[in-house]
């Protein structure tokens, strides 16, 4: 069974990548991974396989941009390119198991910390908190057209 903080942290994560002044900055100390690797990784995670035009398009970013997170989630073992495993001609990228073991790790890191910060916070409190932080990320996704999937 979910912690109800799992669902605190993956829409918090979310929250993240609508370029909120206090998350810039790239790494945290404790982290184990770059924020857009964190973010990057996560997607491919839940959707499967992805192109660089389709993780563009995914996060309403230019394919530059795509190239240089892509690229260095590469390099850091946390990615790899693959042929399409529908056929198609371009390759995409899928988590590899080093990527899926540092990606649960940093979650966990994550969590734990939300756990501590809501540690006098009751259940339901803290799952209507993850169902307002799930409402707000929806209306930007629905405004930025830039829907992102769910678990």
């Amino acid at each position: 069974m979910a912690r109800p903080t799992d669902e605190v942290e993956y829409e918090q994560m979310l929250l993240g990548r609508h370029d909120l002044p206090y998350h810039r900055g790239g790494r945290h100390k404790y982290a184990l991974m770059e924020r857009s690797a964190y973010i990057l990784l996560s997607r491919i995670r839940i959707q499967g396989p992805m192109s660089n035009g389709e993780l563009s398009e995914a996060f309403g970013l230019d394919a530059s941009t795509l190239n240089r997170q892509t690229a260095a989630a590469t390099r850091a073992g946390l990615a790899e390119r693959i042929a399409d495993p529908d056929g198609g001609m371009a390759r995409k990228f899928r988590i590899t198991a080093k990527g899926a073991e540092l990606l649960d790790q940093e979650r966990e890191r994550v969590v734990r910390a939300l756990d501590q910060i809501m540690d006098d916070w009751p259940d339901e409190d803290i799952a209507a908190f993850a169902g307002y932080l799930k409402r707000f990320n929806s209306g930007i996704e629905q405004l930025s057209k830039h829907p992102w999937p769910r678990p």
